[in-house]
């Protein structure tokens, strides 16, 4: 690994234990409750320890499965003194995000046998996945991956102009047909271009609306037809971006999503201005979804691939 690999890391990681700030002040505070005055795992300490993890926004599904985790182990070691809880805490935690392959990468690498990568883009309005787009263009430009943004959402035209900013911030060129155009001739355009110019990867913005579930799955449905004529199998990632700072919110949101989509990776956003970045363990969990990158910030640096051990490890250390 070179200097500037390890300066990179290091970086990552301060911005990283920067961004998961609150949520980590949230969750040691509600343990160090769960734990007052008691030298042994008992029946009230897990029931504090529930009440904590539900409270940082983990989720009753994914808490009550953490507590017999934990509770199987109390019961197989027969003592376990609250000094090693914390320990215990986050072995299960990461085994658990290990189970639903959240956190397998280590950097924006991606499958030389695909070419062009597609990425198609869902998540409602407001989550920042304009901004995310952006910002995985320029993470992958960074590793020396050429890139090829598609404007398809067409519904707003200040989704198509935000998406023109970012296209021009991170250097990268982008199809558009603006406002009303018709979504899948943007998708079809854009990876019929990327095709001739011989581009890695490319990502497809779609339309963010949830009134009308039956619409959205049609029009995503005919998106994904379309680039099909060109790539028969794309898209190879289906990346829905939810923001982490609404809570379950986000796992509503993502219950309706995957019901109407084959999502294969999640994106948490703004993990950065949020005490409820628990959310990315009960959403891995839930919807056995690989969380594959987090944003820890606004600039174009700050989406890092998830690394369940880095984070794990940043959440429970004090």
């Amino acid at each position: 690994m070179g200097i500037f690999s390890i300066f990179s890391k290091q970086k990552q990681k301060e911005d990283l234990n920067k961004g998961l700030e609150k949520t980590r002040t949230n969750v040691f505070n509600k343990l160090s409750k769960a734990v007052a005055g008691k030298s042994k795992v008992d029946d009230e300490v897990l029931d504090n320890l529930e009440e904590a993890l539900v409270t940082s926004d983990v989720g009753v599904k994914t808490t009550l499965k953490i507590i017999e985790r934990i509770e199987a182990r109390v019961a197989r070691d027969k003592y376990l003194g609250t000094d090693e809880l914390n320990r215990i805490l986050r072995e299960e935690i990461e085994a658990l995000l290990e189970e639903n392959n959240s956190g397998d990468g280590e950097d924006f690498v991606l499958s030389e046998d695909k070419k062009p990568y597609v990425i198609m883009v869902v998540g409602v309005n407001g989550v920042g996945k304009t901004t995310t787009i952006g910002k995985l263009a320029y993470n992958f430009k960074r590793v020396g991956k050429s890139v090829m943004l598609g404007a398809a959402d067409t519904f707003r035209a200040a989704a198509v102009d935000q998406l023109t900013i970012w296209s021009q911030r991170v250097d990268v060129p982008i199809v558009s047909q603006g406002m009303g155009a018709d979504p899948a001739s943007v998708a079809f355009d854009t990876l019929k271009s990327a095709i001739a110019q011989n581009t890695d990867v490319v990502i497809i913005d779609t339309a963010g609306r949830l009134h009308n579930k039956v619409n959205l799955m049609n029009e995503l449905s005919k998106v994904k037809r379309v680039m099909q004529k060109l790539v028969p199998d794309a898209p190879h990632e289906i990346l829905l971006i939810l923001d982490a700072s609404t809570g379950q919110n986000a796992i509503e949101q993502a219950r309706q999503f995957v019901a109407t989509n084959e999502v294969n990776a999640i994106a948490l956003t703004k993990l950065d201005g949020t005490a409820k970045g628990g959310v990315v363990i009960g959403i891995s969990d839930q919807f056995k979804i690989p969380v594959k990158y987090i944003g820890v910030g606004e600039q174009k640096e700050d989406l890092q691939i998830f690394n369940r051990k880095e984070f794990v490890e940043t959440l429970f250390t004090d």
